[in-house]
């Protein structure tokens, strides 16, 4: 093979060296019940040797309610950690110094109050902006796609997007200002190929909006970054991670006629299969999540996240926690893969699939520019089609036995999984309740007020909103009531 890692475009790996010189960054995606409880968890997670943390939010934070709202009665704290105030995000972060570790968010509606929490907690331990490293999700298309979190209509959630953006090309450098999100399209049910073109496919969308804004492609576009999906079948899933790189380095070139070639690379975050887990025989899931993250590994990962055995039935416990960043742990330290760069590269099975993969990708992108692009083909509701027959494929293929699940359609026991699980505590929900009730008594709801109706007025304006959120933060404004301020102005998609 003539290409080389760390040239364009980049199918053998983004750095000459790989992971010869870094090891990518070990996240165990956490959070529950509390900012405090979630608090220890990282604590315990960093101690036990993890290199970035990535961090849940519940389904209220996710959709812009405040732990208060009738909207958020059962939900709080139950699929994340609930944040709704800037003291909230002071105690998950508490004994946690944001300049010495990279945290990623899965965030996406409520993206920019989210970093604006985070830039106001650091700034109160005397960090500047430009020292923080990590990410937001901050991929809404997917959303409307896969996920549902959702608030606003497409075009006022894409001005978000850019507006977030332009602001951390000038004040956040080091900050991945979106993770273009192939995960969640994957856990719908679709394919490898389908994964890849439609995340590559709202990728585009994304780059055309900033540069309709005005923004250089070659400034943002370092900035960009993408998550995808480590699936059960191995050398597909290589070959997608190395099919990724070339599409994505030729669309920027090509397409977006960008210069610099650090805007033209794929740099991604990588998750084992959270639908492939079983609630059947669950130690299992322990071997399934193993082989995920290998792929991901031999695939030139930059970031993964190691779903734990028990995942099909709860949260993560303490220990299932450890023993998924232990899976990591042992890929890196004692297999000997990262002494290599693209270890697989020039396998006649790799290299096959990883240009078949190419050609069906390209070929899907083509169906959605032809329908005038993926926001165009999400409104008319092809993409969320496509996806469902793929799941309904999948389904049938596990029904009929075509494809054998290990504990679920054979070599099946009657034997209950005995596991302790991580159970929601009550009480902390309740206080967590309390705590954002207090808050609105306790600051200056004057001030409050005030900024509120600047977002507002700066919302209506068109200007760049993230100044104004980081203000509203600062006066104790929670996320909720930023959220509706947005609703007020954008109103609500349907």
């Amino acid at each position: 093979m003539t290409e080389k890692a760390g040239q364009f475009p980049f199918t053998r790996g983004i750095y000459p060296n790989m992971y010869q010189n870094r090891l990518w960054t070990m996240r165990q995606y956490s959070g529950f019940t509390s900012a405090e409880e979630s608090n220890q968890r990282y604590l315990n997670l960093l101690e036990e040797g993890v290199s970035g943390l990535s961090v849940a939010f519940d389904l209220p934070t996710q959709i812009g309610y405040d732990s208060d709202h009738p909207m958020s009665s059962g939900e709080v704290g139950k699929a994340g950690v609930p944040i709704s105030s800037i003291r909230d995000i002071d105690c998950l972060f508490k004994d946690i110094s944001p300049d010495q570790i990279s945290t990623s968010m899965t965030i996406n509606a409520t993206a920019g109050t989210l970093l604006a929490l985070y830039i106001v907690s650091a700034e109160k331990k005397g960090i500047s902006p430009d020292k923080l490293r990590g990410t937001i999700q901050n991929d809404i298309l997917k959303e409307y796609i896969a996920r549902g979190t959702y608030i606003y209509p497409p075009e006022a959630s894409m001005r978000l997007i850019t507006d977030i953006f332009s602001f951390c090309t000038d004040y956040l450098p080091k900050w991945n200002t979106i993770s273009i999100s192939g995960y969640h399209i994957r856990e719908a049910g679709s394919t490898a190929a389908q994964e890849l073109a439609f995340t590559l496919a709202n990728g585009i969308e994304y780059v055309q909006a900033a540069i309709d804004k005005g923004l250089k492609v070659d400034v943002f576009g370092k900035q960009l970054s993408f998550f995808f999906n480590s699936h059960n079948d191995f050398l597909t899933e290589i070959a997608k991670f190395r099919a990724a790189r070339r599409l994505w380095a030729k669309i920027m070139k090509e397409r977006f006629d960008a210069k610099d070639e650090k805007a033209m690379r794929c740099r991604f975050h990588t998750q084992t299969g959270g639908s492939t887990l079983t609630a059947q025989q669950v130690d299992n899931n322990i071997v399934r999540t193993t082989i995920q993250a290998l792929s991901a590994v031999l695939g030139g990962t930059q970031s993964l996240h190691t779903n734990a055995f028990d995942e099909a039935l709860a949260l993560p416990t303490n220990h299932s926690a450890r023993l998924a960043l232990r899976t990591q742990q042992i890929i890196a330290y004692e297999t000997g893969i990262s002494n290599f760069v693209d270890p697989l590269g020039g396998s006649e099975v790799i290299e096959k699939l990883t240009s078949e993969l190419e050609e069906e990708v390209k070929s899907i992108i083509e169906k959605l520019d032809g329908m005038g692009g993926a926001i165009q083909a999400i409104e008319a509701g092809w993409v969320q089609n496509e996806i469902a027959k793929s799941a309904h494929e999948y389904q049938n293929s596990i029904e009929n036995k075509e494809k054998r699940i290990i504990g679920v359609n054979s070599f099946k026991d009657d034997e209950d999984s005995d596991v302790d699980l991580q159970k929601i505590n009550q009480s902390s929900v309740e206080k967590q309740i309390d705590g954002i009730k207090l808050i609105k008594t306790e600051r200056d709801n004057s001030a409050a007020k005030s900024k509120l109706d600047n977002l507002l007025a700066v919302a209506k304006s068109g200007d760049n909103v993230m100044p104004s959120i980081i203000d509203a933060i600062r006066s104790e404004c929670t996320l909720g009531e930023v959220a509706d301020t947005f609703r007020s102005c954008f109103g609500e998609y349907q």
